[in-house]
């Protein structure tokens, strides 16, 4: 135990070097041309595929580590991204075809005619001036919807596959929502065309390396609040609860608490990724927070190991550099390339790639031939 935890260790500081000081300064200082620089579009693939492991990492926190398989924390992903991505509409309406106090859209719609008292703002847009607010809603508003959802299912001892379910119905109705044009963000055109955040050129290369850099340090600060978490009684009862959740009640403790903390904790990791990933793509709508999105990400932290705190961040970063590859060259099957690989990864590699040295160490010992006997 104490040899796997040194190796992962060793992975995160690696991880940590390469991604806080080698590629921002491979992006500064190698010439362009040259073999050893990382142009500043790959820094942002790269902060992408980051805030991608955030979101593994929270569904791993709650389907690895408690046994809850959520198929929604893609809505918690989106909600954290529309949550900043209002506060960045609201910084360019002069700078839009209308030239209006408010984002082209609500020109476009007629919102002025709907909301004449505000100048066609909605009323729960105007908080969003404020970047405080914005950064509070990113937190606050994926935990809300969390902890409303969560109470009435955990408290109805709903679990399992019903829990599934019911959690990808949930996403399914908001993705719906979001996309009419009359619930004011957006519509299926979502909020894009994003330009500044703090003063700074959205565009300009200082700017995009550090949002990699903050997408690097919320997914190592991700990392160790799961680690410390996993290290405490807490994590102890959690992994109880993924084990035999009614030997967990029988014992005394509250399971429906437990998994109800987990779960907005979960929501909460999501939407900070989400609010990350946002001012790096340029664009959030409502296909973020599809079913599929969820499943996808539940397919990273399968791929990768789930049940491990590095598994989820390999498979995210991996699967997407696949689909990165794969969309282009085989547009179409990409989707049967993602099953096929979630497939395999069950039956043949239950582990998943963080397994991959201790199957091959097992096979290694098995393909050894036996030592002489000793006389």
């Amino acid at each position: 135990m104490k040899g796997s935890l040194k190796r992962e260790l060793w992975v995160v500081g690696i991880f940590a070097l390469a991604g806080l000081v080698v590629l921002p300064l491979l992006n500064t200082l190698a010439p362009v041309g040259s073999a050893l620089h990382v142009s500043t579009f790959t820094l942002s693939v790269y902060g992408k595929y980051l805030c991608y492991a955030v979101l593994a990492m929270g569904v791993n926190l709650l389907w690895g580590q408690t046994g809850i398989l959520s198929l929604g924390q893609c809505l918690f992903f989106a909600l954290g991204g529309y949550a900043l991505g209002m506060h960045l509409m609201l910084l360019i309406g002069k700078l839009g075809q209308y030239h209006a106090d408010i984002p082209d859209f609500m020109v476009f719609l007629e919102f002025p005619k709907r909301y004449p008292a505000t100048g066609g703002l909605p009323s729960h847009w105007i908080p969003f001036r404020n970047l405080a607010f914005a950064l509070g809603a990113v937190v606050i508003v994926p935990a809300a919807v969390a902890a409303a959802f969560g109470w009435l299912a955990f408290r109805s001892r709903i679990k399992g596959v019903y829990f599934s379910i019911l959690s990808q119905a949930l996403t399914y109705a908001a993705t719906l929502l979001f996309f009419r044009n009359d619930f004011t963000f957006g519509g299926n055109n979502g909020l894009t065309d994003f330009k500044f955040l703090l003063g700074q050129d959205l565009n300009a290369p200082s700017t995009k390396r550090s949002l990699f850099i903050a997408s690097v340090l919320l997914l190592l600060g991700t990392y160790a609040l799961c680690r410390w978490l996993t290290s405490t009684k807490f994590g102890l009862i959690q992994r109880a609860i993924r084990d035999s959740e009614n030997r967990v009640l029988f014992s005394g403790y509250a399971t429906a608490d437990f998994k109800l903390f987990i779960f907005v904790l979960a929501a909460i990791i999501s939407g900070l990724g989400g609010a990350l990933y946002v001012p790096q793509v340029g664009i959030i709508n409502p296909s973020e927070m599809g079913p599929d999105k969820s499943l996808e990400a539940v397919v990273w932290c399968a791929v990768g190991g789930r049940g491990s705190l590095i598994g989820p961040i390999l498979g995210a970063i991996s699967c997407n550099a696949l689909k990165s590859y794969a969309t282009h060259a085989f547009a179409e099957q990409w989707p049967y390339f993602l099953g096929g690989l979630f497939i395999f990864v069950t039956l043949f590699l239950p582990e998943g790639l963080v397994g991959l040295p201790a199957r091959f160490a097992r096979l290694r010992r098995r393909l050894k031939p036996p030592s002489a006997p000793t006389p």
